[in-house]
C-alpha cells in the first residue's frame, strides 16, 4: 500500500508539474493594446460592445468591410488592406472576444447578434453601402447580411466561406464541445495553437513564427478563449440555399483548392445557390489565402472591384 501510495503521488506530482508547465494565463490588454493599436486603429463602442475598428484608405471612396475567420483578427486582412488602400476606404474589425474586441457584454456571439453590429457600425461610419469581404466564420456572416440588407451591399467576396454542414455541425443543432477544447481557456501550450493552425495553409512553410505568435498573443486577451467556446456553442447553422438565393449582390467567390479547414467542394454548393456568382479557384493555397499568397489572391479581387 505504501508503494501505491508513492506512485500514486508522484503521479499527482507529475500532472501539477505539467499543469504548471501548460498553463496559459491572459496577457494585460494594455500591453496588447501598446502593441496592436496604431494611428489607424479605434476602440468603437458599438451597440454597447468596444470593437476594435482599422480604417485606412480616402474616406470618400467605395468602401470595403473585410471580416475574419474563426480565431482569427483583422490582421488577418493586413496585406491586402496595403494593397487596397490607395483606391478604396478599407475597414476591417475584430468580431467581439477575437482580437482586441471585449468580449460581448451581452453574452451573445449569435450571428444575428454580429449582424445587427455590423450594421451598427456601418451606420456609425457614415457607410450606406460597402462591398463585404468575408472569410470563413466572417464569409457566413457577409452572405448572411447581404441576403437580410440588400440594399446596404453592393458587392460580395466570398473567401472560403462558412455555412454548409460539415462534420460536427449540423443544421439546426447547436455543436457539442469536447471537453479538450474547452480546456483552452486554461491551457494553451504555442505549439498546439500552431498544430492547429497549419490546416489553414497549403504550404506549411508560409505559417512564420511572427504569425504563429501574433494569432497566440491575440487570443491570450483577456476573456477571448471563453468567447470563442461561447460563439461554439451559440453556433446554429441553418440551411444556405433559400437565403442564398436571395442574395442580389454579384458576388465573387475565392478558394484554395488545397483548404483543408472547409472543403472546396464546396463552392459547387454555392455556385448552385447564388444568382450572380463566379469561382476563382487557386491549386496551391489554402484555407487563408490572404495571408498565404496576398499578391496572387487579391488579383481577382481588384479585376472583380474594378467592374
Amino acid at each position: 500500500m505504501k508503494i501505491l501510495g508513492l506512485i500514486a503521488g508522484g503521479l499527482f506530482a507529475l500532472l501539477l508539474a505539467l499543469g504548471i508547465w501548460a498553463w496559459t494565463p491572459d496577457r494585460s490588454r494594455a500591453g496588447l493594446e501598446a502593441r496592436y493599436l496604431d494611428a489607424s486603429t479605434t476602440l468603437m463602442d458599438v451597440a454597447g460592445t468596444p470593437l476594435r475598428v482599422r480604417d485606412t484608405g480616402p474616406k470618400e471612396a467605395p468602401a470595403l468591410i473585410l471580416m475574419h475567420g474563426f480565431g482569427s483578427s483583422l490582421e488577418t486582412w493586413e496585406p491586402w488592406a496595403r494593397l487596397l488602400s490607395d483606391n478604396y476606404r478599407v475597414v476591417r474589425f475584430d468580431f467581439p472576444g477575437s482580437g482586441l474586441s471585449e468580449p460581448d457584454r451581452s453574452g451573445d456571439y449569435s450571428d444575428a447578434r454580429t449582424l445587427m453590429l455590423l450594421k451598427a457600425l456601418m451606420h456609425q461610419m457614415g457607410i450606406e453601402r460597402a462591398v463585404l469581404v468575408g472569410n470563413s466564420i466572417g464569409g457566413r456572416i457577409a452572405w448572411k447580411f447581404a441576403a437580410a440588407y440588400p440594399g446596404l451591399v453592393s458587392k460580395l467576396v466570398l473567401v472560403s466561406p462558412d455555412g454548409f454542414a460539415s462534420p460536427g455541425f449540423e443544421y439546426g443543432r447547436a455543436p457539442k464541445i469536447p471537453v479538450i477544447l474547452q480546456l483552452i481557456k486554461y491551457f494553451l501550450p504555442k505549439q498546439i495553437l500552431r498544430s492547429t493552425l497549419l490546416p489553414a495553409y497549403a504550404d506549411p512553410v508560409r505559417l512564420s513564427d511572427a504569425k504563429v505568435q501574433r494569432y497566440y498573443e491575440l487570443l491570450l486577451a483577456p476573456g477571448n478563449r471563453g468567447a470563442l467556446i461561447a460563439r461554439m456553442r451559440q453556433t446554429l447553422l441553418e440551411e444556405p440555399a433559400p437565403l442564398l438565393r436571395r442574395i442580389e449582390a454579384p458576388t465573387l467567390l475565392l478558394w484554395g483548392e488545397a483548404d483543408h479547414m472547409i472543403p472546396y467542394s464546396n463552392a459547387a454548393d454555392y455556385l448552385r445557390a447564388l444568382p450572380n456568382a463566379r469561382l476563382v479557384s487557386f491549386p496551391d493555397l489554402g484555407h487563408v489565402p490572404q495571408e498565404e499568397s496576398p499578391d496572387e489572391s487579391v488579383q481577382p479581387l481588384e479585376r472583380f472591384l474594378a467592374h
